[in-house]
């Protein structure tokens, strides 16, 4: 448990070059941080850090060696899929370039800010940033990060060497919303199903863990009734609750997430819920920003989306002001907490280079995380944003904007530490190459296409709000274990995550298809039935739990103490 900090306030103000980021086009940060000034985190955060981290240690030591081994090597032809797909079609072997023959690779994810002089930054450490903090005691002291390593340092140290590192099967990723985190979730998939890995699936067939509840362990298939005896991954959408989640996991469980830029994602999450009561009305994102609070009703359902989502989403308080004064100090919290709870933060602008920091850290191989692009809308849906309304975002989503500034920067520090720049060059590269052999070999466009030219119902993804949203075709011309391999990396989520609960609860999942036939004749079908109908009564199922949840609560005779105990113990749980 956190113990209460003690205020700080930050003394220099940010500052910042007009460059853009490689891949968004965004106005980049470019930070200068010493390893002695990274964004504070208090020292009585540190003190308990130290101590987790060395549980992690000693756990990681003493159980880690025993498990994973068999595991990772076992069922070997599913082990490497795309080194089995490469070889059937390709006897010749990768070659990668030397760093002076790469050449810059510019991706677009919209372009949100138009640079106006074409300006690329190489990949690498931002370049500067320096906070200060402040304390109410005599010694004013900075949490010196070169002689203090963080948990993930030291989590990271005690497995990377040749004798003792091995592959990691236990895991836990928070999906956040709109950072490219469905393609994570296919990766995660691909690795579970084909180790035979068990995963905490939603209860009743949902494709969510109860999201947007705080996650309570119980909202897992087969926890409460002690069917599995242990769960390796967990990754579907939850609002994090770490108590809760350290029931489900074991100890030696390694937690990661996924960021990205507050002004991309909220220009994503704007044309995607359209439909939420605090966007529905108004006619473009500015005309929100500019009325936001007449906009938008935190009591109402699903408007969280619409605010600080990054922070709704890790459990924490979203509904901050800019002009609230202890913003910095919640900020400051936050953070600490994701530090202490997180073994690794991923950054979406930075895709490939998460992908080589991820495997590096679960002892993994790059066929583990090669990937095509899921859930990702088509070029006609982004729209381009002014330099004024990337601003208006930022004050708007004060808490996401400085929670991401501080893991942008680590982020680089870990990529230091842990792979080295020159390396991590080759290993992008290399990525990169293994990606356009497979697309060469799966995809029959090459590439994603519209849900309109998808011609297999279940490959389609599932459409909602004004965002239309991509998928792809395979190649009709490969042996049916190359097919099998290729659909994987392109099956949406709804209906991986379907086909993972059907192969763990086989009785349920019947039981399921058996009520679904029963309901769904009382319904008009759409034409985009089979997995959409699937979704339908997935979320009339959740409503129906939902109102019995709370009619009984209403029914019970509870006194006025114990609802006020209720509601402490509930409280208690939230860090802000």
């Amino acid at each position: 448990m956190l113990s209460s900090p003690k205020r700080w306030i930050r003394e220099q103000p940010l500052s910042y070059v007009t460059s853009n980021d490689k891949l968004t086009g965004l106005p980049h940060l470019r930070f200068t941080v010493t390893q002695q000034n990274l964004f504070p985190t208090l020292q009585n955060v540190w003190d308990d850090l130290q101590s987790e981290s060395a549980l992690a240690v000693k756990q990681e030591l003493t159980l880690q060696t025993e498990r994973n081994t068999d595991i990772h090597h076992q069922n070997e032809e599913y082990g490497k899929p795309s080194n089995y797909i490469i070889s059937r079609y390709d006897d010749t072997t990768i070659n990668l370039a030397t760093p002076s023959q790469m050449e810059a690779e510019t991706l677009s994810v919209g372009k949100l800010l138009q640079p106006k002089h074409g300006n690329k930054l190489s990949p690498g450490p931002p370049g500067s940033l320096v906070l200060h903090s402040t304390r109410k005691s005599k010694e004013k002291k900075l949490l010196n990060t070169s002689s203090s390593p963080s948990l993930f340092k030291a989590y990271i140290r005690s497995e990377h060497t040749k004798a003792t590192c091995q592959p990691k099967s236990h895991i836990v990723f928070l999906k956040t919303h709109k950072t490219a985190s469905s393609t994570i979730l296919n990766i995660l998939y691909r690795y579970g199903e084909s180790r035979n890995l068990t995963f905490a699936l939603p209860l009743n067939k949902h494709s969510q863990l109860f999201y947007p509840f705080s996650f309570a362990s119980h909202f897992v298939e087969g926890f409460s009734s002690r069917s599995v005896r242990e769960f390796h991954i967990m990754c579907n959408h939850m609002r994090f609750r770490k108590s809760e989640v350290s029931k489900v996991m074991p100890l030696d469980t390694f937690y990661f997430s996924i960021l990205r830029h507050p002004v991309a994602m909220m220009e994503s999450i704007f044309i995607y819920y359209k439909s939420i009561p605090a966007f529905h009305k108004t006619h473009s994102l500015d005309d929100f920003l500019d009325n936001s609070w007449q906009n938008y009703n935190s009591s109402v359902s699903n408007n969280h989306y619409a605010h600080n989502i990054l922070s709704f989403d890790f459990g924490f308080d979203n509904n901050v002001r800019t002009e609230t004064e202890d913003l910095e100090e919640r900020a400051s919290l936050a953070i600490a907490a994701i530090e202490q709870d997180f073994h690794l933060i991923l950054i979406s602008e930075y895709f490939d280079e998460s992908m080589v920091l991820l495997k590096h850290a679960l002892c993994w191989s790059l066929d583990d995380v090669v990937s095509f692009k899921l859930n990702s809308r088509s070029e006609q849906t982004r729209h381009p944003l002014l330099l004024k309304t990337a601003e208006k975002i930022k004050k708007w989503n004060a808490l996401d904007w400085r929670i991401y500034l501080h893991f942008n920067t680590t982020f680089w520090h870990k990529v230091d530490s842990l792979v080295g720049q020159e390396q991590m060059k080759r290993e992008v590269s290399q990525l990169r190459e293994l990606q356009a052999k497979l697309a060469n070999i799966c995809l029959k466009d090459g590439g994603a296409v519209d849900p309109s030219q998808i011609k297999d119902a279940e490959l389609k993804p599932f459409q909602y709000g004004a965002a239309v949203i991509q998928g792809y075709n395979l190649n009709p011309y490969m042996d049916r274990q190359t097919r099998t391999n290729c659909q994987r990396l392109i099956t949406p989520e709804l209906q991986y995550t379907d086909r993972l609960y059907t192969q763990q609860f086989p009785e349920l999942a019947a039981k399921h298809r058996k009520v679904f036939r029963m309901v769904a004749p009382q319904h008009q079908r759409s034409d985009r039935a089979g997995a959409m109908g699937k979704v339908w009564m997935r979320k009339a199922h959740r409503r129906q739990i939902i109102r019995h949840k709370f009619l009984n609560l209403k029914n019970q005779k509870t006194s006025p103490s114990a609802l006020l105990t209720h509601t402490a113990a509930r409280n208690k749980t939230r860090l802000l």
